[in-house]
């Protein structure tokens, strides 16, 4: 998760930015959330399901007139001068801002005997299953360190589920190319031979997708059991 954030202080609502950490003082409080004193032109608006990320039935109960917040912001509009805060902190990936290929350093927070769950940022930490650890890989522990900083590639994502596979594999290119569309010298028994060899490699590639399909079910309930403790 993110370090402790910097209390920032613009002057005017036009310097605002998403995720901007402000201070500011509650001036009013409804049924539907409390307003911000932030010292710009408008009050911003801390809606009752941004007090807290846990639900809060009422908003007096959380925040009340006169008290001195910590708050983010999650949106600006200069135009209608309107500023949507949220006193709970936001991640420093979202999850619209993540996609299945990128590499990313990040903090290894759990070791368990199938895998280590990675924070790289986001809401949740990423499962780096021991599989995606290397070939010989067999206990997770004897491979990754609690706190020890890692290089991982996002291998896919469920945002439904608000699940992050990982991996150590960060090779993303494409070693096995047209070779014989480069070299058109290659006889005519050289480019079978390649042709089949390809097509090999095409039907392991089937087979692991589908023990991949297979253990899918799998991730789901680790996930479903390990994130469940939080």
């Amino acid at each position: 998760m993110p370090e402790q954030a910097a209390v920032q202080q613009p002057t005017s609502i036009n310097e605002l930015q998403p995720k901007m950490c402000l201070a500011g003082t509650i001036t009013r409080t409804e049924l539907y959330g409390a307003f911000v004193n932030l010292g710009l032109e408008r009050d911003g608006l801390i809606h009752i399901s941004h007090l807290a990320s846990q639900r809060v039935k009422k908003v007096t109960d959380q925040v009340n007139v006169g008290d001195e917040v910590k708050v983010w912001v999650l949106n600006v509009d200069p135009d209608k001068g309107r500023i949507a805060l949220t006193m709970v902190e936001p991640p420093d990936v979202d999850w619209g801002e993540l996609e299945a290929g990128q590499v990313r350093t990040g903090k290894v927070v759990r070791i368990e005997r199938y895998g280590a769950f990675v924070d790289i940022g986001a809401e949740r930490p990423g499962l780096l299953h021991v599989r995606e650890m290397g070939q010989y890989v067999r206990n997770p522990a004897e491979f990754v360190r609690l706190g020890e900083d890692v290089e991982v590639k996002v291998l896919q994502l469920d945002r439904r589920k608000r699940q992050i596979d990982l991996t150590m594999n960060l090779d993303t290119s494409d070693m096995d190319t047209d070779e014989d569309e480069e070299d058109p010298t290659l006889s005519a028994m050289e480019i079978a031979f390649r042709q089949a060899r390809s097509e090999s490699k095409g039907r392991r590639t089937r087979n692991r997708k589908s023990k991949k399909g297979d253990s899918q079910r799998e991730m789901e309930d680790i996930y479903r059991r390990t994130l469940g403790q939080d």
